[in-house]
């Protein structure tokens, strides 16, 4: 018998069938119907705050209850159907939740950021103008304030006029079921604002043409041309002019035709201003061969940058080396001269050949030993005419002897510059004597 101090024995085996009961799947199931109901009659964030937790006491559950796998590996199992469901109301509460003020607001900041970050046309302008001022006045009836436009306004300065409904919003403080019609029409007045702006008409909207033709690129056509496409005739024009800008302008809106692009390169190799610099200078970069040109024909030396790497080539592109070993010497520092002579022991005879004249387009004295050993010793005749061409550019009277030494030189061509050399010399004689 038991004296009534002691405690049944089945008892703690009574409490795990209550646990196993709580956790097993029917139950779950029927939480989650109990779940649904009460989403459906829920009113305020307060009932929709009980329907969530009770979502994540059901979902805690699911993950610590030992439901049976089913017998069929392609069937759902009874956690992943559970699962589901939660997810499922999930987004059922969070579709019923608000409209909240920061809704709002979140959509006002975003076309702030559009507004600020667009580039708009002046039709643009104008309908972003009416689309904020209407914005204003909806929301000042709603908040009972008044939001004054700027008038004239740049797109900033729109932007800038957005901040006051912005504050004035949050200084609201506005509550989701006390005010829920309040932020509903503030949402609705937003959501107009934010339509506005996607309609209102940028600049990426405008076809090429149209961009091109609100620049000015065609203003300088008469009624007739013989060119097609027509930009090919307001190119040349701009040339004729020397406009760069205008030239740039037809690469930046035309480059995807190689067609008009090839024109625009050797529009800007003739112009070679210095205001193209930074646009074939990343050409140049990325090996374009005409823009390499165009940087020796601006020659100015913060253009070495963009080619001197090609310059100093491994041989693997020989046309791109020699271009640029031309450039370099256009651009005429003598800071490159170490590197155009350590061009004269490669292999590749153009190479050196060029090499050489780039040197004679620098200057540089101290090239004049390099260029004379060149013209002594290279097997290649075609490198010693250049190597005698360049100390005759030079010019001193040391270079010019060290040319003028191969006068009578077996190759025609070498002799032909030689005897420059040679004649340079001569007529220095002269005036020094008179």
């Amino acid at each position: 018998m038991s004296d009534g101090d002691e405690e049944p024995e089945d008892a703690p085996e009574e409490s795990a069938d209550e646990s196993t009961t709580e956790l097993d799947a029917d139950t779950l199931e029927s939480r989650l119907d109990d779940a649904g109901e009460a989403l459906e009659a829920a009113e305020t964030e307060a009932d929709l705050d009980d329907v969530e937790a009770t979502l994540d006491g059901v979902e805690s559950d699911v993950e610590a209850a030992d439901l049976p796998e089913p017998d069929d590996e392609d069937e759902e199992s009874r956690e992943e159907a559970l699962q589901s469901r939660i997810d499922e109301l999930r987004s059922d509460l969070d579709e019923q939740r608000g409209p909240y003020a920061a809704d709002a607001v979140e959509t006002v900041e975003d076309a702030q950021s559009t507004i600020e970050s667009t580039r708009w046309t002046e039709q643009g302008e104008d309908e972003l103008a009416d689309a904020v001022s209407a914005f204003l006045d909806d929301a000042g009836d709603v908040l009972d304030e008044s939001f004054d436009a700027t008038a004239d306004a740049s797109p900033e300065d729109l932007a800038g006029d957005l901040d006051g409904v912005v504050d004035a919003i949050e200084t609201a403080d506005l509550d989701a079921d006390e005010d829920a019609d309040d932020i509903a029409a503030l949402v609705e007045a937003a959501d107009g604002l934010a339509d506005g702006v996607e309609d209102a008409q940028a600049w990426d909207d405008l076809s090429v043409r149209q961009k091109l033709r609100a620049e000015g690129y065609y203003d300088v056509m008469g009624q007739k041309h013989k060119d097609f496409p027509p930009e090919w005739t307001a190119l040349k024009e701009w040339e004729k002019r020397g406009n760069v800008e205008m030239i740039l302008l037809c690469m930046e809106h035309m480059g995807d035709s190689e067609f008009m692009e090839r024109h625009c390169l050797d529009a800007l190799l003739h112009v070679a201003k210095e205001e193209a610099l930074d646009e074939v200078g990343q050409r140049a970069a990325r090996r374009d061969e005409k823009a390499v040109e165009i940087v020796g024909k601006i020659g100015s030396e913060d253009g070495l940058e963009h080619i001197e790497d090609y310059a100093d080539d491994d041989g693997s592109n020989v046309t791109l080396q020699t271009t640029a070993l031309k450039a370099v010497g256009e651009i005429g520092s003598e800071d490159s001269t170490q590197l155009v002579a350590n061009q004269l022991d490669v292999d590749v005879a153009d190479v050196r050949s060029q090499a050489a004249r780039s040197l004679g387009l620098i200057g540089d004295t101290r090239a004049i030993d390099p260029l004379a050993d060149a013209l002594a010793d290279d097997e290649s005749d075609t490198v010693r005419a250049s190597a005698a061409w360049a100390l005759v550019q030079i010019g001193t009277e040391s270079a010019l002897e060290a040319a003028a030494e191969y006068a009578d030189d077996e190759s025609y061509i070498v002799e032909q510059e030689a005897a420059k050399a040679d004649d340079a010399l001569d007529s220095d004689t002269a005036e020094a004597a008179a």
